[in-house]
This record gives structure tokens, C-alpha cells and sequence, in this order.
């Protein structure tokens, strides 16, 4: 881990959550629905997601393209509406998270959350369907802080319809995936518990 990212998971910095699923489990679904329960919490939420493709939001033939095409970098365009920062990184193999997350630098913002960037370390939600069938990261990722599966929180693990082989790590808190007011909830203490414990994995928390 690298001096600045550990100082981005210090509890000064602004929080960072990770939301960790499989595709097919829904985040990007969940994340619409829980953005306005967010906002309606009081909460400015950045979102931070990583693209497994070539993508662009320019559209070739205008004015902002064809500057970027003339070697402007990064290419900002801006309206009394939104602004756009676009950078080329043709020599990135990968997305660079703490370079994404840098961008945010002096924006009023209350919590950044992370879709994708499973690997690297800062604190995570997981969202788990066992339709998918996918195997569960939390068992073997102590980033993740809180698992989201279908059913309510009381019900107890070797009731899941036989979900889990085997017992869930006793610090990590269950949450049910199908109530967007629990999330909500739970995602809006968030900051509270990062400014308590910094960008920790379970088990530095709970020793």
C-alpha cells in the first residue's frame, strides 16, 4: 500500500466505500435507488465506477473532441449546468483508484463510494445473491465491513436457504439486501463509523 493511499484510509480523509458484487447482482440498480435516500439523509455522495471497456462521453465532431484529438490533456469542458474532466491514459493498464479518488480532491463531498475496484483495500459493502452463483468474498476479504443478502437481518445464517456453507465471520454486519431503507441507513453511519476507525479491515477493528 502506498504512502498516499494509506493516507486517503486515514480518518481525517474524506470516507470511501466500496461497494463489492458479482455482475448480475444488481449494483447499479441498488445504487439509483440508494443515491436519493442518500441525498434525502442530508448526504453529498460522489460515485467512483470502474468501466471494463473503452468508453467515452465526448461526442466526435464537436468542439471538446476535436481539441482533445488535437492533444489537450486533460480536456475540460464546462456549462452553467456540468462540467466534464477528461483524461487520456493510454499508458495505464488498469484504472489507478487513488488517482480517480485525487480527483475529488476539494469537492464538498460527504462520502465517495467506489463501485468496482474489488482488489484494492479500502472498506467495502458486499451485495450477495446466491442466484448468481458466485462464491462469497467476505469469507476470504476482511475489507468487507457489511454483507447485503435477501432476507431480514434476525434471520440466522444456517436458515438462508442453505446460501451459506459456512458460518459468517462474527464482525461482519449483515444487512438485508432487499431494504433500501436499511441500507440507506446503514450506508448514511457510515462516515460517523470511518471517522471512528479510519479505512480499517474487519479484523484491525476488531482487535
Amino acid at each position: 500500500m502506498s504512502p498516499g493511499w494509506a493516507a486517503r484510509l486515514a480518518a481525517s480523509a474524506c470516507p470511501l466505500l466500496g461497494i463489492a458484487a458479482w455482475s448480475g447482482t444488481g449494483k447499479t440498480t441498488l445504487l439509483e435507488q440508494l443515491l436519493p435516500a442518500l441525498r434525502e439523509r442530508g448526504l453529498r455522495v460522489a460515485v467512483i465506477k470502474h468501466a471494463h471497456h473503452a468508453f467515452d462521453v465526448d461526442t466526435p465532431g464537436k468542439d471538446s473532441h476535436r481539441l482533445r484529438s488535437a492533444g489537450a490533456t486533460p480536456m475540460l469542458v464546462a456549462s452553467a449546468r456540468r462540467f466534464a474532466l477528461m483524461m487520456e491514459t493510454p499508458d495505464q493498464e488498469e484504472a489507478d483508484l487513488e488517482q480517480l479518488v485525487a480527483q475529488l480532491d476539494g469537492l464538498a463531498v460527504d462520502l465517495i463510494l467506489v463501485e468496482g475496484f474489488k482488489q484494492w483495500p479500502l472498506p467495502k459493502l458486499e451485495l450477495h445473491r446466491a442466484a448468481v452463483g458466485k462464491p462469497l468474498r467476505a469469507l476470504h476479504d476482511p475489507w468487507i465491513r457489511a454483507l447485503a443478502v435477501p432476507g431480514p437481518m434476525d434471520e440466522p445464517d444456517d436458515e438462508l436457504d442453505g446460501e451459506f456453507p459456512v458460518a459468517l465471520p462474527a464482525d461482519l454486519t449483515r444487512l438485508d439486501l432487499d431494504d433500501i431503507d436499511v441500507l440507506a441507513a446503514w450506508v448514511a453511519a457510515w462516515p460517523v463509523q470511518w471517522r471512528l476507525n479510519g479505512g480499517q479491515p474487519r479484523q484491525e477493528v476488531a482487535s
